[in-house]
């Protein structure tokens, strides 16, 4: 259970960091749509990663794993909160993703989608960040300070684990930035945005 609290503490400590950039570049999107698509690919695999390892604490818990139910599910409003934060960071990536591959036709609709989709994302991640920054400033580091690291086994595995997502979305950054040349060339940011 505390590997799997680990994980999902470095994965989410990731993405504070990543969020932040790409929260960045909202500032001024079209000179910045480049880096945001990067961004937004390289957030992918690590997002993906944390849905695993928190879906990993609800199955757990609720296929009644000893350890995982003396910890307890989180408060009631983080468990109502939770399937929202899923569902809406699916919207946000998907349209996102969507808008660099479907046929221009599609576009203003998409960018309508992605945009609502974040404003509302950004109000239930804020409260899902609040909630758990402490948490996730305790774990995140665990498996990479020196005294804390040998406490659970496996602390290389997931260091490398979220590593490897690091490198995964880089590759998909690089593979995707070049549609943005498409993209921009069909309208991009500037309609409706």
């Amino acid at each position: 259970m505390q590997a799997n609290a680990r994980l999902t503490g470095q994965a989410a400590a990731v993405l504070v960091v990543l969020l932040a950039v790409e929260g960045l570049t909202l500032v001024n999107v079209r000179q910045l749509v480049t880096l945001h698509v990067f961004v937004g690919m390289l957030l992918v695999p690590p997002v993906l990663l944390k849905l695993a390892s928190t879906g990993w604490r609800f199955v757990r818990y609720y296929t009644g794993d000893p350890a995982y139910r003396q910890k307890g599910p989180p408060p009631l409003p983080l468990r109502l909160l939770g399937p929202i934060v899923v569902v809406l960071t699916a919207v946000v990536f998907g349209s996102g993703i969507a808008l660099l591959l479907t046929p221009s036709s599609l576009r203003n609709e998409l960018l309508f989608v992605h945009k609502a989709s974040f404003v509302l994302w950004f109000g239930a991640m804020t409260i899902h960040v609040l909630a758990h920054i402490l948490e996730t400033a305790r774990l995140a580091p665990a498996d990479i300070l020196r005294r804390t690291r040998k406490e659970v086994r496996g602390a290389g595995a997931r260091v490398w684990t979220v590593a490897g997502s690091l490198v995964v979305g880089s590759i998909l950054g690089v593979v995707m930035v070049p549609t943005v040349g498409h993209w921009l060339a069909y309208g991009g940011p500037h309609r409706g945005g």
